[in-house]
């Protein structure tokens, strides 16, 4: 079985995670529509940003639990040194 080095979608998960917590918990992204003139539109921020955040809540833990599976399979001592005799 293979299986690709998951630290790329541990990675993206996690900025993911934190861009979205960022502009939920914080005025920033009101600002910044109130800036551009689409101050209108933050009534429906919570409609985007909540699914958004529990999506990329579920993505990290996927690829944490992803990255556990990597490691058990890929950091096993019985395949990584063997005793082999000098001949």
């Amino acid at each position: 079985m293979t299986m690709k080095n998951p630290k790329t979608l541990l990675r993206s998960s996690v900025i993911g995670t934190l861009l979205v917590a960022l502009c939920c918990f914080t005025p920033i992204l009101v600002i910044l529509l109130g800036s551009v003139g689409l101050a209108a539109l933050t009534g429906y921020l919570d409609l985007v940003l909540l699914p958004a955040l529990a999506v990329f809540i579920g993505l990290t833990v996927y690829a944490i639990w992803r990255k556990k599976q990597y490691d058990a399979c890929f950091n096993n001592p019985s395949t990584q040194s063997r005793n082999v005799p000098n001949e």
